[in-house]
């Protein structure tokens, strides 16, 4: 079970502002739910089909200069932070 604590300790470290983390406890877990679900899946037995690609049939790497300022380019950006879209 998530924690209104641990919710609050994770927006800490992410540098979130959240004014009531109660809020999250219910979305946050029903996320954790969703995953377990997933990892109860069995597919163990299903097989993966991959097209094997030799090392002479990739492309060369190549640097391109990119001489703008990548963070004048974002959208929401403020001071020293990028603001993300609000979880709903």
């Amino acid at each position: 079970m998530v924690t209104e604590e641990e919710i609050e300790h994770v927006s800490k470290l992410m540098k979130i502002d959240i004014d009531d983390h109660k809020e999250y406890v219910d979305k946050v877990q029903t996320m954790i739910d969703y995953f377990d679900v997933l990892d109860s899946a069995d597919v163990e037995s299903e097989e993966i089909s991959m097209h094997e690609i030799t090392i002479s049939n990739l492309r060369e790497d190549e640097y391109v200069p990119f001489n703008e300022k990548l963070i004048d380019k974002l959208n929401n950006y403020k001071g020293t932070y990028v603001r993300a879209p609000k979880m709903s």
